[in-house]
């Protein structure tokens, strides 16, 4: 099966891995840290002829990747900023996902951007528009996308009916795209395991073992078991996002990146709260905020503020929902209040520091860098241009080696679940009626799972029950829980109602319903005990209750600390 990180293939993954310290075993590339660079980069290594291995030190995307605005986009306010190379780059990228890495899980999203000022400002943004689909054309490939139109008063309501007469004068309507982060970067580890990644997720690195001056590899601790053991490689990348300055310090304290965490907040609330066929792009006095459609919702955001606090779990303060609804009300008729938010969610950017103050002023390029023999870092960067960011990480990797290795190939590599995707899209209605379920759930697995939906649809034959929705979370099918645990590595409730479904910020009860039923499922798969499964929910249902109390303090310092108010999980002994 294509893929396949279930618990067994685990175990066979951390096998391998303890024998790498056996004479002739060593890896070739180790990376550390499960994000999308990171699971980039193993699938970019694998895919040269390389044998690699991945740790992450919690879940897949767990950090900075699950957390995003979970939008595919070369970045407007970049064009402003005259970064003409990062545009077009990111622009290449996502054409690049749309069309053949990733179809399943990338989707097409038109926006408006409103006009407020009637003469200036349609030619400055007009252009801008004009350039954005130039830059996007300028490989010579298709972007997949329709052109820029100009819209009046009149265009901008029929699209928008919930806008402001007052608050534009008309708009422009672009396309970019988006994608559920945290399944991009499941989908992206799964298809390095496919072409032979030893991937293993719960392993933290504690220390990295040198030769002199030179890194031959890491020591870990299985956070499953508390167990130690070293992975010995020949050239170690470390892609640990916000987390670079810190894993940098086990090696060296001279030549390092530096990276600041830049805190961006996303509120998501009902998709009828309010009229729109298209989603939204606003300037703000700091930077832009989205108002992106997901499914049945609403994405709105993000704020861009300099974080210091604890990286794990960053925290939303009431200070930072209020600023994310007072910009977005000034277009609304209808004023969205607190009472319309179902979700909220907190993560960081990865900024490479600088002089400037300004966390919105620093830059997204990404740099590699070799600091110390044997450990590539790699810093920086966007969500859409991680596949560059990985084939710059592996031929720095790759330059110091004694053999000939494999230019990249990622551009032509599609992701599991992508070949087949649009011919069983075609065949959506056949699907249904085979399987015995609504159109629109098979609908839904196609663009969560791709073509690999029919193993999905495979166990609710074997197990009609698994058919059924999960309570509180009408979307997800509950064999979508026993797919995570067997296919998808979900180690913990936790990582089913946060990254492998979105149930934690789409629900209005964040999960608590799912969450008992979830347990019960995962259960029997990871052999827990009837102590362990009632810690699970425990667990979750604290981690709940902290976030919604971080999200009534009035800033960052008190948000952070009604946070860490619950531990990470810990597997019962």
């Amino acid at each position: 099966m294509a893929g396949r990180l279930g618990p067994e293939g685990r175990s066979q993954a951390i096998g391998r891995l303890r024998e790498t310290v056996s004479p002739g075993g060593e890896l070739d590339v180790l990376i550390v840290g499960g994000g999308v660079v990171g699971a980039g980069a193993a699938l970019d290594a694998v895919t040269r002829g390389l044998d690699v291995g991945i740790v992450e030190q919690r879940d897949w995307a767990s950090g900075t990747s699950s957390r995003s605005s979970k939008l595919i986009h070369g970045g407007l306010r970049y064009l402003e900023m005259l970064d003409f190379r990062l545009v077009q780059e990111a622009l290449q990228e996502r054409g690049l996902l749309l069309q053949r890495i990733a179809p399943h899980l990338v989707k097409p999203v038109p926006f408006l951007y409103p006009l407020s000022h009637r003469w200036w400002e349609r030619p400055y943004v007009g252009m801008g528009m004009v350039l954005y689909d130039g830059l996007g054309l300028s490989n010579g490939h298709r972007t997949g996308l329709p052109v820029h139109k100009h819209l009046f008063r009149r265009g901008t309501l029929r699209a928008a009916p919930s806008l402001r007469d007052d608050a534009m004068v008309g708009a422009i309507r672009y396309y970019d795209a988006q994608v559920d982060d945290a399944r991009m970067v499941t989908a992206l580890v799964r298809t390095a395991a496919h072409y032979g990644a030893h991937a293993v997720n719960r392993m933290r690195v504690v220390g990295f073992v040198r030769e002199g001056e030179r890194v031959v590899g890491a020591h870990v601790r299985d956070l499953e078991t508390g167990e130690e053991f070293d992975i010995r490689a020949k050239q170690v990348i470390n892609a640990t996002g916000v987390w670079t300055d810190e894993t940098q310090r086990m090696i060296t304290e001279r030549g390092q990146l530096k990276v600041r965490a830049s805190k961006g907040v996303h509120l998501v609330v009902p998709r009828d709260r309010f009229q729109s066929t298209v989603g939204l792009i606003l300037r703000t006095e700091k930077s832009v905020l989205f108002v992106i459609p997901w499914g049945r919702h609403w994405i709105i955001g993000t704020t861009d503020t300099d974080w210091r606090l604890d990286k794990a779990h960053p925290a939303a303060s009431s200070k930072d929902i209020d600023y994310i609804l007072d910009h977005v009300n000034q277009v609304l008729r209808r004023p969205l209040t607190r009472e319309d938010v179902e979700g909220v969610y907190a993560g960081l950017r990865p900024l490479l520091a600088g002089e400037n103050e300004s966390t919105a002023k620093l830059s997204r390029e990404h740099v590699v860098a070799h600091p110390v023999p044997g450990m590539v870092v790699i810093a920086g960067g966007k969500f859409t241009t991680y596949r560059i960011m990985a084939r710059d990480a592996v031929d720095e990797a790759v330059r110091s080696m004694d053999v000939l290795v494999p230019a990249s190939v990622t551009d032509r590599v599609p992701l599991v679940g992508a070949e087949g995707f649009k011919a069983m899209w075609n065949r959506r209605h056949r699907l249904a009626g085979g399987a015995g379920v609504h159109v629109a759930r098979v609908e839904h697995l196609l663009n969560r799972f791709g073509s690999l939906a029919t193993e999905v649809l495979d166990l609710i034959a074997k197990d009609p029950s698994l058919g059924e929705p999960l309570p509180g979370a009408d979307d997800y099918l509950r064999a979508e829980v026993v797919y995570a645990v067997t296919h998808e590595a979900a180690r913990h409730l936790e990582d089913v109602l946060t990254r492998r479904t979105r149930i934690s910020i789409e629900a209005w009860d964040r999960g608590v319903s799912s969450a008992p039923v979830v347990a019960e499922l995962m259960a029997p798969l990871l052999g827990w005990s009837e102590v362990q499964r009632e810690n699970e929910i425990a667990h979750y249902l604290k981690r709940v209750e902290a976030e919604r109390l971080s999200q009534e303090q009035p800033d960052d310092a008190t948000a952070d600390v009604a946070r860490l108010g619950v531990a990470d999980i810990i597997p019962v002994k």
